[in-house]
C-alpha cells in the first residue's frame, strides 16, 4: 500500500511511477522533427576536429556534435577561433567543457575511493567564478554550447542566461559526470537551465524511457563508453535506444583507450587517432541500424536546435 501511495503521488507531479518496462516509443522530437542525431565526444582541438570531418566525409557518417573534455581555458584565443570557424563552415555543434573542477585541483577527497563523486564538482566559489569565464569566453569566440558538471555553475550559467549575461542560444549541455540517473533528477537538472541530458553509461533501456517520459528535452547516450565511466559496447541496442528515446544524440565513445585529458599537442597523434576511429565506430553503428530494418529520421546539418558556432561580423 504504502509503494502503491508512493507511485500515486509520482504520477500526480508528472513523474512515471517506475520505470518503463514497456518501452513505450517516444513520440518527442527534435524541433526539425528528426529522432536522433551523432555526437563524437573527445574532440579536444583543431586537429581532433579536421580529423573527425575528414573521416566522416570518407565514411558516409553525418555528425551533428562534437564535444571536448579538457576545457575551454586549454585552447589558444587562436585554437577557439578555428574550431568556431570549421564548426560553422562545417554546420555542426561544437561543445566544449567549462573547467576546472575539483579532480584537477588539489582535492584530497576527489582522490580518495569513496570522495571520486565530488571529483566533477566545482571546488568551492573561485572554481565556480572560473567554470563562467571559461563559459563566457568560449560565447566570444563564437562557441554556442558548453559542457557542465556542476548543479551549482549550471544554477548560475540558467540565470546568467536568462539575465541576458549569455547568449540567449547558448545551450549548457549536461557532462556525463552530473548523469539524470533518475526522471526527478532529469526533471532538476531541466529546470535549471540544462539544453540536453547526458544519461549515466550503464542505464537499462526501461530506466532510459522512464527518464524520456519525464523531460522534453534532448538526451546524450554513449552507445560505447570509455573504460573509465563504464566500456560498455551497446552498438546493438542502437534501435532500441532511438525508439524509446527520441530525440536523442547518439554518442560514440571508445573503449580501450587512454584517458587523455586534459589533452595538448603533446598527445596530439594519439587524440587524432582515436577522434579517427570514433568516427569508424559511427559507420559500424550505422551499418548495424540499416541491417536491423529500423529506419528513424535524422537531422540535416545545421538543423533548428543544434548549436552551431556563430562567427562575428567583421
Amino acid at each position: 500500500m504504502q509503494a502503491d501511495d508512493t507511485r500515486a503521488f509520482l504520477a500526480s507531479i508528472g513523474l512515471p511511477p517506475g520505470d518503463l518496462l514497456e518501452l513505450p516509443d517516444s513520440v518527442k522530437r527534435f524541433p526539425d522533427g528528426a529522432q536522433y542525431r551523432v555526437e563524437i565526444p573527445s574532440v579536444e582541438g583543431p586537429a581532433c576536429l579536421e580529423a573527425v570531418l575528414e573521416e566522416a566525409e570518407r565514411l558516409d557518417v553525418r555528425i551533428h556534435r562534437v564535444s571536448q573534455g579538457s576545457g575551454v581555458f586549454l585552447q589558444t584565443d587562436d585554437e577557439l577561433d578555428s574550431m568556431a570557424r570549421t564548426g560553422a563552415d562545417a554546420r555542426i555543434e561544437i561543445s566544449l567543457f567549462a573547467r576546472p573542477n575539483a579532480a584537477w585541483d588539489t582535492s584530497a577527497m576527489a582522490k580518495s575511493v569513496a570522495g571520486a563523486v565530488v571529483a566533477p564538482t566545482s571546488r568551492g566559489q573561485e572554481q565556480v567564478v572560473h567554470g563562467i569565464e571559461d563559459v563566457k569566453r568560449a560565447a566570444a569566440h563564437g562557441i554556442r554550447s558548453v559542457l557542465i558538471a556542476d548543479l551549482g555553475l549550471l544554477s548560475v550559467f540558467g540565470a546568467m542566461r536568462a539575465g541576458g549575461e549569455l547568449p540567449e542560444d547558448m545551450q549548457a549541455k549536461i557532462s556525463v559526470m552530473l548523469p539524470a540517473a533518475n526522471p526527478a533528477a532529469a526533471r532538476v537538472l531541466a529546470d535549471l537551465g540544462a539544453t540536453t541530458l547526458n544519461l549515466p553509461t550503464d542505464l537499462t533501456l526501461p530506466q532510459i524511457a522512464a527518464i524520456r517520459a519525464a523531460v522534453d528535452l534532448p538526451l546524450d547516450l554513449y552507445v560505447e563508453a570509455p573504460d573509465n565511466v563504464g566500456g560498455f559496447v551497446r552498438l546493438h541496442e542502437i534501435p532500441e535506444i532511438i525508439r524509446i528515446a527520441a530525440p536523442v544524440y547518439v554518442k560514440f565513445g571508445l573503449r580501450n583507450a587512454p584517458d587523455v585529458y586534459p589533452a595538448g599537442t603533446h598527445l596530439e597523434s594519439t587524440t587524432v587517432a582515436l577522434s579517427r576511429e570514433r568516427v569508424r565506430r559511427a559507420r559500424l553503428g550505422f551499418e548495424l541500424l540499416a541491417r536491423s530494418g529500423y529506419e528513424p529520421t535524422t537531422s540535416e546539418l545545421g538543423a533548428p536546435g543544434l548549436a552551431v558556432p556563430v562567427l562575428a561580423v567583421a
